[in-house]
Formats: structure tokens, sequence, C-alpha cells
């Protein structure tokens, strides 16, 4: 028997790897004999660098930053074996978790630390690059990044504009001359998972700011300036376009990555697939095991599990699902290729409980067995017509 393991992390609890291990454990303890192959798994938001660079047997580094307030913190990004290709969730550096809700604040949010990153990264020789832009506290389109990189984003005196969405106001230059040479030679996939324009209603400003700390007013400012960014921009690279699906993605990350550095942007789940060759493993598989921390009905808009059930339903493959809790809505996964799930809390606990790391290892491991032990049982007197 040949089982293929794919588990989207239990965010805060398990990794998509410590994950897997636990299922493919409850599996071999029924079955000793199966072969079974745990992947990584991520949709292109957090997590992503720690899926993709341990699953594929790369290498972590770790570097300080500018953080999105400004302050130094601690990231994180991935090189995989070939030495060539780097894992960046942009999260790690601009990420909306790295700062209090009281502190949050868009206007002066800056991506500068990734763009500490990629430099860090193309010195290290990496010339080709897997991007996450989810989580983001930020709303400077993606300015700070490209000052990091050498870009020269100026004011009308020739003096580089201030960090943070409030620099769009008076930006008025935008020089190339002094980017980082290598950045010409480097190719940027980009794991972007919404459609959002740049700049108006559906734009970065009105629909993602307010959940980092923007009033109304300010949203009208950050958008008045999101367009001034988009204008000066298509000057400059005519090639720009603002009201590309995903420009808005990020706080305008998706726009500075496709305008500045030739980016692709892609399905996150698309790419990690596709990475990680999950669809040769899936194609000659048994039974397929996947899941996340919540299945919801937010699953089958997209998100890694959904990916996975697609891709073994394009070879008839069945699929389960384990996750920590479902909610009602969940009943729709079974109806985009999750043939059954199971929620692997075995008793009344509270959230610390069900949270913690070793209760949900056991737990997911306890719960595969049953399944498993279920799935090994032969009943000749039933079938789907009785």
């Amino acid at each position: 028997m040949n089982i293929v393991v794919a588990i989207d992390s239990f965010k805060g609890c398990l990794t998509s790897l410590e994950a897997g291990k636990a299922a493919g454990a409850g599996v071999s303890a029924v079955f000793p004999g199966a072969d079974v192959k745990v992947m990584p798994l991520a949709d292109g938001g957090e997590g992503t660098v720690e899926a993709l660079t341990l699953g594929m047997g790369g290498a972590l580094n770790n570097l300080e930053v500018t953080g999105p307030m400004k302050k130094k913190v601690k990231a994180q990004y991935g090189i995989l074996p070939d030495g060539k290709t780097a894992i960046v969730e942009m999260s790690s550096a601009a990420g909306i978790t790295l700062v209090p809700q009281e502190e949050r604040n868009p206007l002066h949010a800056t991506t500068y630390g990734v763009g500490e990153i990629l430099v860090d990264a193309i010195r290290k020789g990496c010339r080709h690059f897997i991007v996450g832009i989810g989580g983001s506290a930020t709303n400077d389109g993606g300015v700070g990044m490209l000052q990091a990189l050498g870009f020269d984003m100026q004011d009308g005196q020739g003096k580089q504009v201030t960090l943070g969405a409030v620099g769009l106001k008076k930006l008025a230059i935008i020089e190339d001359k002094n980017v980082l040479p290598e950045l010409r030679e480097c190719t940027f996939r980009v794991a972007c998972d919404v459609a959002n324009p740049l700049c108006g209603r559906e734009g970065c400003s009105a629909v993602f700011s307010p959940q980092k700390g923007a009033g109304l007013s300010e949203i009208r400012d950050m958008d008045e300036w999101m367009k001034h960014y988009a204008e000066i921009s298509c000057l400059k690279y005519p090639h720009a376009d603002p009201e590309y699906p995903g420009a808005g993605a990020a706080g305008g990350m998706g726009f500075a990555f496709m305008t500045y550095m030739g980016a692709r942007l892609e399905s996150g789940i698309g790419i990690v697939l596709a990475e990680t060759k999950l669809e040769k493993y899936i194609a000659r598989a048994d039974l397929v095991i996947t899941g996340e921390g919540r299945l919801d009905g937010q699953t089958i808009m997209g998100k890694a599990p959904i990916g996975v059930a697609r891709l073994a339903k394009k070879y008839g493959k069945p699929v389960i699902a384990f996750c920590g809790s479902a909610t009602p809505e969940a009943m729709a996964c079974n109806e985009h290729g999750i043939d059954a799930y199971f929620p692997i809390l075995r008793q009344p606990a509270t959230l610390a409980e069900a949270m913690d790391r070793e209760m949900a290892r056991q737990n997911m491991i306890d719960t595969v067995v049953q399944v498993m032990r279920a799935i090994r049982i032969k009943v000749p007197s039933c079938t789907a017509d009785t």
C-alpha cells in the first residue's frame, strides 16, 4: 500500500512536517508494511519557508532585519539544496503579527526588511526566489523593499522618501542606477491568492489597511498616494499595471514585484505543489491524506488541502483529511475532493490544551490509527446502495 501524507501546518501548534509525521506514524501502526511518503505542504502563507525548505532538504538562514515598525527583528528564510533557490515569507520581516495591536499603523509600517532578506540571499548566491506575501502589516507599495535593493525613491529635492506609506506622498523621482547588479539575474515567483488591484474601492488601502490599523481619512490619503506612486512607476516602467489582479496584494507588494522585478504572481498552493513534485507521488498512491488546523467554509477557496484533493481526484485517488477542528461549513469539502474528514480532538479540552504540541501530535496519531483500522475492516454485506 502506497500512502501520501501532505498536511498543512496546524498554526501555532504543529508544523506541516510534524503533523505529517504524526499521521504517518498512525498509518504505520496499523499498516506496518505500507510505503508512507510524508510531503511538506503550505499555501504560500505562514509556514511556507519551513515546510518547503526542510521538506526539500534545504537549510534555514537567520538574520536580523528592519521590522515593520523600523525596530530590528529576527527573520528567517530558506535556501534549497541547489544553492540557487531561496524561499522567503514577507511576514518574517514585515508581518502584522510582529506588531502589537495598539502599535499597528500602515502609514509608517515598512517592507524594508523584506528587501534586506532578498539582498542577503542574493549575496549568498541565490538567483531564483519563491516569495509568500501574505500577512503583511504594511501599505507602502513595496517601496521600502525596493529601497533596500538599491532603488532610489526620491522626493522633489532628491532625498530618499520616508519609510512607510507616508513616503509615497512626496515621491517624485525613481532611479534604478544604484540597484544591486545581481537583481537583473533573478527570477521571482510570488505566491498571491488575492485578485485586488492596487488602488480604488477594491485596492489595498480600502480593503486591507483597516485591519492593519488605518482609519477612514488615512485610507483615503493612502489610496491617493498609491495612485500617485502608480503614475510615477508607469512613467518609469510603461509595462506597469496597477489594475492587474493581485497588484494590491500585501499593501501593494504585488505591484512592486511585478513592475520592478519582473515577478509572476501565482497561486500559493500551485507553487508548492509544483516545487515539491507532489503530483508524481499522488499518481501512484493508493490513498492520500491531507488536512489543516481548521476545516471551514474558507477551505474550499483555494487552501492547501483542497489543492491536494483536486490533484488527487485527477488520478481518481481517495482523500482523507485530518484537522484540529471543523465547522459545519466544512461539509462543503466533501464536494471538492475530500472524501471524509476527521477532527483529531479526542476529549474536551481548553484551547491551550488542544494547542499543546505533544497533545496535538498524540491526538493525530491516535485518530489516524482508528481511521486506518476502519479502513482495514471489510464488511461484505455493506455497499454504497444499502
